[in-house]
C-alpha cells in the first residue's frame, strides 16, 4: 500500500492526540497546515492501515458528532466511551 505524503502527516498529527481526547477534523487539518483540507483528512483516516497505533477514533466531526469510521459508528462510540473521551 502506497501512503502518500498528505496521509503521513495525518497519521503522524493523529497519533499524538492522548487517550480520553478528541479533536475535529478541522483541527487536524489545520496541525498539518492544511486548514482547507478537513474532509482529505476524513479520507485519509478512512483509509488508516496503522489502527489501532493511529488512534483515527479521536477525531470527530466539528458539529459534536462523531462522524465516520470504519467499522461503523457503534465500535467508534464504543472505543470513546471507553477512553474517557465521552459519557
Amino acid at each position: 500500500m502506497q501512503i502518500t505524503l498528505f496521509q503521513q502527516k495525518v497519521y503522524a498529527f493523529v497519533k499524538k492526540i492522548p487517550k480520553g481526547q478528541m479533536q475535529t477534523y478541522q483541527q487536524v487539518a489545520i496541525g498539518i497546515g492544511k486548514p482547507r483540507a478537513a474532509r482529505a483528512v476524513g479520507s485519509a483516516l478512512n483509509k488508516n492501515p496503522f489502527a489501532p497505533t493511529v488512534p483515527c477514533h479521536r477525531v470527530i466531526r466539528s458539529d459534536g458528532s462523531i462522524g465516520g469510521f470504519a467499522w461503523g459508528g457503534n465500535k467508534k462510540l464504543q472505543l470513546l466511551k471507553r477512553e474517557g473521551a465521552i459519557q
